[in-house]
């Protein structure tokens, strides 16, 4: 009786033991970061908008752009070789990060106190004002968001999410001047079909979309005036995006985009997309703009 016993125990013993191990290693799997999960998989999830020339699928079905090219660059540095893309409206990226959907956000987006709020932002990768197009020949004569105000009959197209919704909100348009539209072929829609007066993206996002043949009838305004909100001439700086908790992907990244700024790396890839030295982002941090 005692052997049978002593056995049974002995069988307890080891059961528990190996629960235990179970229980560590299931423990340790969820506690490891996303940096070193990407590490060890070499690869990565992100989260892009289809928006030239930040993050889009080229004509083979290749995530390519300034952004997306910038994030290769350095998460192959860190040995994470692989990027997965999952596409979205950029309204969507936001809330698809914090849900899981993906890793990080490659979209070229700005780096602002109110998304700070929400996401853990890399250091700017570029910076770049506002732009306007409209239909050829400006038929109002539309050069400032201040013209669109003063024509209370003009609607404005802006994306989803979009920064540029803010600078006209500030800029005093009224919501029944603004059309949200959801990427960038719907805005040359909406303009061509006359559902809106002008669009307004960034510059480089603008002249990208001016190289598609669609959009031939539509112009960039060369003598735009930049809005001016709290008495300064806006300015933006777009970045990559990650959770709040990922500080130690973020920190990584920032790494190593800073040895691509000090080597003059970072022009070379940013320069293919329409971006010159002028729109590099000097010594910003996003712990400045996020204040």
């Amino acid at each position: 009786m005692k052997k049978i016993i002593t056995l049974l125990c002995m069988f307890l013993m080891l059961l528990l033991s190996a629960c235990g191990t179970a229980a560590t290693k299931e423990t340790t799997a969820s506690a490891q970061s996303s940096l070193d999960k990407a590490k060890s998989s070499g690869t990565i999830t992100v989260g892009f908008a289809n928006e030239k020339p930040y993050a889009y699928q080229d004509d083979n079905g290749k995530l390519t752009g300034e952004a997306v090219e910038v994030a290769r660059a350095v998460l192959k540095n860190l040995g994470i070789k692989e990027m997965k893309g999952v596409l979205t409206e950029f309204g969507s990226l936001i809330p698809g990060l914090k849900a899981n959907r993906f890793d990080m956000i490659t979209a070229g987006m700005y780096v602002t106190p109110e998304r700070c709020e929400q996401v853990a932002f890399a250091n700017p990768e570029y910076t770049i004002g506002a732009a306007l197009g409209v239909k050829a020949n400006n038929p109002l004569g539309l050069k400032s968001y201040e013209d669109i105000k003063s024509h209370p009959e003009a609607k404005v197209g802006v994306m989803a999410g979009a920064i540029e919704h803010d600078y006209l909100k500030d800029s005093g348009i009224p919501d029944n001047q603004i059309t949200i539209i959801p990427d960038i072929p719907s805005a040359v829609s909406a303009l061509l079909a006359k559902r809106v007066d002008a669009i307004t993206m960034t510059g480089p996002s603008l002249e990208a979309m001016l190289d598609s043949a669609e959009s031939k009838d539509i112009e960039r305004v060369k003598d735009f005036k930049q809005p001016i909100i709290d008495g300064k001439p806006i300015q933006g700086y777009g970045a990559s995006a990650f959770r709040l908790d990922d500080t130690k992907l973020r920190d990584a990244f920032n790494k190593e985009l800073e040895k691509l700024k000090d080597s003059g790396e970072l022009l070379n890839i940013i320069s293919p997309f329409g971006f010159t030295e002028s729109e590099l982002p000097g010594d910003k941090t996003a712990e400045q703009l996020c204040k």
